[in-house]
């Protein structure tokens, strides 16, 4: 069964970097997604998905990195054989500065062309943006759906509801835009201010709201592309850690995911699972900020500089959510088990 789409829109077309405060207090996108393996295949009776962030190449030619490439053949690889059902893209898809507009050559040499493997191909891409998309136009990033049948951002934030197949349980995935929430479009530049209070209100208005909507889903994810915790090089968000940590704690969220850091991560606080899946395109080994995050909550930190890249596999079955933490060569680094919200 393929992909049920609902849409509701508001008044207003998108404008180029930023998108004026009216669209977003009265857009919002709400998909509901039913398995396409329901019953069949490696995924069978399970809701699956690849994430991936950082992964958006160079802009000088080859325009992709070693990285990019290797990464990209082992998510075709676990697509295949461990199933999936699409692809979240945690941010920054094009280094260094995003692109210029839907018809910018980057979105061939760094995404289509790419990630080619054939467990990839029938695969949508559900899509947020970095701090490095927003040196660029993030509304052509949104418009390249229009052209692309893999490409889905249909809007700075919104809302996917997740049928689990074979049961009346569903999950839902909250994606936000933590640059608009937290400011800073480059790499040191989050837990400021953001450029326009009003928008990020209005954003955080509609998380409070989708939250509680969700409160009879078996799993709540949440994905942006900063980090809520981070030992790593750019650290925890401050901001983030203000505005979206007590949510996440008082809605029983699942796990948020995110990227930006150049690594993988997993922690655990507050009854959250914080995955960072930052690894597509270069990898950091820096724990600068070890002593940021609360004592004993980094259970899992992987930046190897020798690595070929990495990125994370999620399986939601009734009973669990299963994270898995993969490296380009298709080696398992980590795996967690997460319980369900309720039974």
């Amino acid at each position: 069964m393929g992909p049920i789409w609902t849409h509701r829109w508001g008044s207003g077309p998108p404008q180029p970097r930023a998108p004026p405060p009216q669209m977003l207090l009265l857009l919002w996108v709400t998909v509901t997604m039913a398995s396409v393996v329901a019953g069949g295949g490696p995924g069978g009776g399970s809701v699956q998905f690849l994430a991936v962030g950082d992964w958006g190449g160079v802009p000088d030619p080859p325009f992709v990195t070693p990285r990019e490439v290797a990464t990209a053949a082992a998510m075709g690889h676990a697509a295949t054989e461990l199933g999936a059902d699409f692809v979240l893209a945690l941010g920054d898809n094009f280094y260094y500065e995003g692109v210029r507009d839907e018809w910018d050559p980057r979105f061939q040499d760094t995404f289509e062309r790419v990630f080619t493997a054939p467990g990839l191909q029938a695969l949508p891409w559900f899509v947020l943006a970095g701090n490095h998309d927003h040196a660029g136009n993030v509304t052509a990033q949104i418009a390249y759906g229009h052209r692309s049948p893999r490409w889905h951002f249909p809007h700075y934030y919104y809302s996917l509801r997740l049928s689990l197949p074979g049961t009346n349980a569903s999950a839902r995935l909250l994606v936000l835009d933590t640059v608009l929430l937290c400011g800073g479009a480059d790499d040191f530049g989050a837990g400021g201010a953001p450029r326009d209070a009003a928008a990020a209100a209005a954003q955080l208005s509609w998380l409070r709201e989708r939250l509680a909507a969700a409160r009879r889903d078996r799993f709540v994810l949440v994905a942006g592309h900063y980090p809520v915790w981070s030992a790593g090089e750019h650290g925890p968000s401050a901001c983030l850690r203000r505005d979206l940590r007590p949510l996440l704690r008082r809605h029983r969220v699942t796990a948020y995911l995110c990227g930006h850091d150049h690594n993988l991560q997993f922690l655990w606080e507050g009854g959250v699972g914080y995955v960072v899946s930052g690894a597509g395109n270069f990898m950091e080994g820096s724990q600068r900020h070890g002593g940021a995050v609360p004592p004993g909550s980094l259970r899992f930190f992987y930046g190897a500089p020798e690595s070929p890249g990495g990125f994370v596999h999620v399986r939601l079955e009734p009973a669990a959510a299963t994270v898995t933490f993969l490296e380009a060569t298709g080696r398992v680094l980590h795996r967690v088990v997460l319980p369900p919200r309720h039974p």
